[in-house]
């Protein structure tokens, strides 16, 4: 088997890479490179441009040249290489037949609990839709923002006692309208400084927060791993790493007890397994992160179904058109043939489609053309910038 064709397919919000064999076998991944797509896309070229002629079979090969070839990394060429890698995989199931879980050892569960995303401008949105996603059956609402997401047009102003307070009157309402049953996973987006983030922890840890997730930029592990030994409530992060030895230290250095592993920005399956056996043996539970297409929750799923450390898995219900709105529907269905089943908060396991599960449609990029993140950041009250 060689493959006789490979190019990236720009959809939306989206970047995609479709491989074709000489067999007429079709792989499909995804770059999660999502803020940067145009450089990624640069770096998928390159990437399709070796895999000419080449057996699509040796996956762990591609893997490493990928890597290791000119010394380079980062966000923009790991997106590349998980979207390939990702590819290569359905391909391989494809041959086989089979769910691309099985490839990965088998099914070690027959669902796989799921989050909803929650977006709002306002306390009471995000409680109504919390709300909303409970009543779907949904045991963890996830991507719910204490401090909300609110206009990157509109300045910002807290002082410290201000920014707790609000941040618990947000978990506190939600709490209250989910009830004690439902999980509530707090994506922080990076808002606060150590100190606020530690102080922050004490204060909302009565209303049992599943995690607090990137309370702090992520990139200073140490800094981290301080916030995580201080705070009683667990700390998920790791969705902006794009390699397994960024996990590595994380892990190593306690500033997680949830990876959230991008597949489709930390190398792709490959680099999925090995970061959940890093994690398995510190005894750090795997969530999953995909804010993109149903192409990236499948690949993320593929490991939660083969993985006896995953924890829970996103499952993007907004920011469709990169508009921070909640939606019905999981985002960038429009583009892809396939279902992925959720009932109830829990994904289905479904044994009778190869490889991913689901394809994009041959005329994706009519339904949805291309579109760029502006680089642009909301502003403090003082004009500086604020993480959001």
């Amino acid at each position: 088997m060689k493959v006789r064709t490979a190019r990236p397919r720009r959809v939306g919000q989206f970047l995609f890479v479709e491989i074709t064999t000489d067999n007429e076998i079709t792989g499909f991944g995804e770059s999660g490179a999502w803020g940067h797509l145009e450089a990624s896309e640069a770096a998928l070229e390159k990437y399709c441009e070796y895999l000419i002629g080449q057996d699509p079979r040796r996956i762990e090969r591609h893997w490493q040249m990928m890597h290791r070839f000119a010394h380079f990394n980062g966000a923009a060429i790991g997106g590349a290489i998980s979207a390939i890698d990702i590819a290569l995989w359905d391909i391989k199931a494809k041959s086989y037949d089979v769910p691309l879980y099985e490839l990965l050892g088998g099914a070690v569960r027959d669902k796989l609990r799921v989050y909803a995303h929650v977006y709002a401008k306002t306390v009471d949105e995000v409680a109504d839709f919390a709300h909303e996603k409970s009543k779907e059956g949904f045991t963890a609402i996830g991507h719910l923002n204490p401090f909300l997401d609110e206009p990157e047009d509109q300045p910002y102003f807290l002082g410290h006692a201000g920014l707790v307070e609000m941040g618990l009157n947000t978990v506190r309402r939600c709490r209250e309208a989910v009830g004690p049953k439902v999980d509530l996973m707090l994506e922080m987006h990076r808002r606060l400084t150590p100190a606020e983030a530690v102080t922050f922890a004490h204060a909302v840890a009565e209303y049992r927060p599943g995690w607090l997730e990137d309370p702090i930029r992520p990139e200073n592990i140490d800094a981290m791993a301080d916030v995580a030994a201080r705070s009683p409530v667990p700390i998920a992060t790791g969705e902006r790493f794009f390699n397994i030895y960024q996990f590595k230290m994380a892990i190593e250095r306690r500033a997680m007890s949830f990876a959230r592993v991008s597949v489709g920005l930390c190398g792709g399956i490959t680099a999925g397994l090995k970061i959940a056996a890093i994690a398995e043996a510190n005894d750090v539970q795997v969530a999953p992160h995909n804010p993109i297409s149903p192409i990236g929750v499948a690949a993320c799923a593929a490991i939660g179904f083969s993985r006896a450390n995953v924890h829970i898995q996103e499952y993007p219900t907004g920011y469709d058109n990169m508009v921070f709105e909640s939606t019905p529907e999981l985002l960038g269905q429009s583009v892809i043939d396939g279902r992925l089943i959720v009932e109830k908060g829990f994904m289905l396991r479904v044994d009778d489609r190869p490889g991913l599960g689901v394809e994009l449609k041959p005329d994706a990029e009519e339904i949805r053309p291309p579109m760029t993140k502006k680089v642009t950041m909301r502003t403090h009250l003082d004009g500086g910038l604020v993480d959001q």
